[in-house]
């Protein structure tokens, strides 16, 4: 039986429509997993970049990507209509994204979690069982930019989500330089266990 048949629910909360081959982890792929407060303004418009990047350098099988919040708040909602909309505007779509909490199986299944503020970054730093497995950074650090965190546009105007993207577009260009050593390391690494991401054994 095919991988993608033995993964039904890998159409998850996160997407619309089935994986394509094409979209199936490859062996030794990395797994991110990008969060801020509720998983519907910035952690899916982080989420949508870094796929679109990765697939723009023919990376997207070699790095799972994937969103959630640190709150339940807005679970299997999907993304704020301000966030689709700018996020459209530029070539992203996170139309078919839903949202969902972190939950304690995330910290043993992604190596790296990105949060977008100081306060998504606590919050991950104290609910890790393994300090230091996985790595715990800002997006903004992980991408080399100076600004400390990629601010909540949820209460603000339409320029907020114009100013996220501004700074995750950059920060995922920075994160993917950061990942093309690693993915060279981790070449001919055993695949990985996609069952493991299947919020349906969460």
């Amino acid at each position: 039986m095919a991988l993608r048949d033995r993964l039904p629910s890998l159409t998850f909360w996160k997407r619309a429509s089935p994986l394509a081959d094409d979209d199936l982890p490859a062996a030794g792929a990395l797994s991110v997993l990008m969060v801020c407060t509720g998983n519907i303004c910035r952690s899916p418009t982080a989420q949508g970049v870094l796929r679109a990047k990765l697939r723009r350098e023919g990376l997207h099988r070699s790095v799972w990507v994937d969103s959630a919040g640190t709150h339940g708040y807005h679970t299997e909602e999907p993304p704020d209509a301000r966030a689709i909309r700018h996020a459209a505007a530029r070539g992203y779509d996170i139309s078919g994204l839903k949202a969902r909490p972190v939950v304690t199986r995330d910290f043993a299944r992604f190596h790296w979690m990105l949060a977008m503020d100081e306060s998504n970054l606590a919050w991950l730093q104290r609910k890790t069982p393994s300090p230091g497995a996985p790595r715990i950074e800002l997006l903004t650090s992980a991408g080399g930019l100076a600004e400390p965190e990629v601010p909540d546009p949820y209460y603000g105007p339409d320029a907020g989500f114009e100013h996220v993207l501004d700074l995750v577009e950059r920060a995922c260009d920075g994160f993917v330089q950061r990942l093309l050593p690693e993915l060279s390391a981790r070449a001919g690494e055993p695949a990985l266990a996609t069952d493991e991401l299947d919020p349906a054994r969460r």
